[in-house]
């Protein structure tokens, strides 16, 4: 066989892979593509501006397009790791009160007195609702003897982990009292708040510091007084155990 057959043969047997090259550079081209997309589609501008100096170096040997291609910030959605923080804090101080509140319904339990005490949990904090009966006679703002240990109870109740603010208020009914000791209904709401205090504040592991007293008088009743019923219902101490962090988040100070 003549010696130029024989190299006819091993031309038609060799392969023509010259097709690979731009094949090569194709998918290396939609990769950087995508990389690019899931980089922005992050918001990590360092993230981002690293790839980018990368590829520049290899397309056109360290500058391009991409240095200056940094992504538009967008808003950071509302569920961020922050804000779950912030919800997190919430909810275990929500339940810290709950934990309060079922410590206060034992001892009302305990002690038989669903009639004249009330806890619900509210926006505001835990609110504990005393009728008047049992802390002070008709027209009277002194706590009665035989109830001064009741008071020194819901003061040991009131010691927690973490000191809360804590606000105590009296309300009347609207039937006018006008007497010596006490021109209206106000003050007498108000000395019955702060008689109520002073019973509390006698126990030495509480901060007089995070008290206060209100006194409203007739102006915030809770059922109508027109029925002796209701006006018994208005007769009332309130002490408002208040949160140590609110809704969105804020620490109470």
């Amino acid at each position: 066989m003549s010696r130029k057959r024989k190299r006819r043969n091993r031309e038609e047997g060799h392969i023509n892979e010259s097709w690979l090259l731009p094949y090569a550079d194709l998918l290396t081209l939609l990769l950087a593509m995508f990389i690019v997309l899931f980089a922005s589609s992050t918001l990590d501008e360092v993230k981002f501006s690293q790839i980018s100096s990368v590829f520049n170096q290899i397309f056109d040997g360290g500058t391009g397009v991409m240095d200056n291609s940094a992504p538009t910030p967008v808003p950071i959605p509302k569920d961020s790791a922050g804000e779950k923080n912030e919800n997190s804090s919430y909810l275990e101080d929500q339940q810290s009160l709950e934990e309060i509140q079922d410590k206060l319904d034992e001892y009302i339990a305990v002690h038989e007195l669903e009639n004249q005490f009330q806890t619900k949990l509210t926006e505001e904090g835990l609110l504990i609702t005393i009728r008047d009966s049992i802390l002070f006679e008709s027209g009277k703002a002194t706590i009665k003897p035989q109830y001064a240990t009741l008071s020194k109870d819901i003061a040991n109740l009131l010691v927690f982990e973490k000191p809360r603010q804590i606000v105590i208020t009296g309300h009347t009914d609207n039937v006018p009292i006008n007497s010596a000791e006490f021109p209206s209904n106000w003050e007498l709401s108000m000395m019955r708040a702060i008689n109520f205090l002073k019973t509390v504040v006698s126990n030495q592991q509480l901060d007089p510091q995070l008290f206060s007293v209100k006194g409203y008088g007739e102006n915030k009743p809770v059922a109508p007084n027109d029925t002796e019923e209701g006006r018994s219902k208005n007769r009332r101490v309130e002490v408002l155990i208040q949160p140590l962090v609110l809704k969105d988040g804020t620490s109470v100070e």
